[in-house]
């Protein structure tokens, strides 16, 4: 009987590994879902959309967008911790906004260790904008508003988020109070400003290049200035000391096969070094950034040990 069932186990295992294989060999042979956790039109939706047609001509098979909105993402990614790990669902991903949303809420359905990001492809500074026909015209101009109407309203997308920490660690070295407005996405709080419901936004360098007639950038939370805004300075430049901004990647689900990963993961490396893509994410302000799965761990490694210490000293850790 024992023998028995130790051929049954290995016969088991056996088909298992074939089926397996056979799986694997000719993947991709069906369109991919291609999830974005935020809303139509913001950065998510817009880097993926840049990135479709050049994916799906790597992969030769369709890219089908789906959107999975709520909880600033948390509820896609949430999704993602029970996908079939098949290849045939991604998952876009955002830093910080994986690392912090778990120590500042707890249980939000997902593990950050648990999250496999394949490829971080771009990097997208903060900036504070605010509508054109406003009366604030600069940084300082906006300082001094804050300074005169404590709790002065500042949109953005869903918290905790780098807009919603960059609105925070902005307003703690500029001695400001400020009332963070928080929206289902970067893309949703732009007709809020141009609306008037807010006074300014912190948002994404991409969203005041898309508007540039609409929306005024005061200030760039970049080491250097966007080759997309070449006009618009540092907050550095200006005299606060202020870096903020989030990676864009992309994930598959856990206990996803290494072959699979290896497949999507060199997929999107030869789509980051698309001369279409890279002019369209630097017409837009996007950053190219080319973190493969093993750099995405350090990266992430790195950024956790940042945001944990900005989270504490901002009294906002779980």
């Amino acid at each position: 009987m024992k023998k028995f069932s130790v051929i049954l186990f290995s016969l088991v295992v056996l088909v298992g590994l074939t089926f397996t294989s056979a799986a694997l060999a000719g993947y991709p042979d069906k369109p991919i879902n291609y999830v974005i956790c935020f809303n139509p039109g913001g950065e998510s939706d817009i880097t993926a959309r840049i990135q479709q047609e050049s994916l799906s001509k790597v992969l030769g098979v369709p890219i089908v967008m789906i959107y999975k909105k709520g909880g600033g993402g948390a509820v896609g990614w949430s999704e993602l911790m029970r996908t079939k790990p098949d290849g045939y669902t991604i998952y876009g991903t955002n830093l910080p906004h994986t690392i912090v949303q778990p120590m500042t809420r707890g249980n939000t359905g997902y593990e950050t260790k648990k999250i496999n990001n394949v490829y971080m492809f771009e990097f997208t500074p903060d900036i504070l904008a605010v509508q054109t026909d406003s009366e604030i015209k600069t940084l300082k101009d906006f300082v001094e508003y804050a300074k005169k109407n404590p709790g002065v309203s500042v949109g953005g997308s869903g918290q905790p988020s780098a807009n919603s920490l960059g609105c925070e660690a902005f307003g703690k070295v500029a001695g400001l109070k400020l009332t963070y407005i928080s929206f289902t996405g970067s893309g949703a709080a732009v007709p809020a400003l141009l609306g008037g419901h807010v006074k300014a936004l912190m948002t994404y360098t991409s969203m005041a290049a898309q508007y540039p007639e609409k929306m005024r950038a005061l200030a760039i939370a970049a080491d250097k200035r966007a080759k997309a805004l070449p006009d618009v300075p540092t907050f550095k430049e200006l005299g606060y000391e202020f870096v903020e901004g989030a990676y864009r990647g992309v994930a598959v689900p856990p206990k996803t096969p290494k072959k699979i990963r290896k497949v999507l993961e060199k997929a999107f490396e030869k789509v980051n070094y698309d001369p279409v893509v890279i002019k369209k994410m630097e017409d837009l302000g996007f950053i190219m950034e080319y973190y493969g799965e093993d750099a995405s761990k350090k990266l992430v490694t790195k950024l956790s040990k940042y945001y944990k210490q900005l989270l504490k000293d901002l009294g906002l850790l779980k």
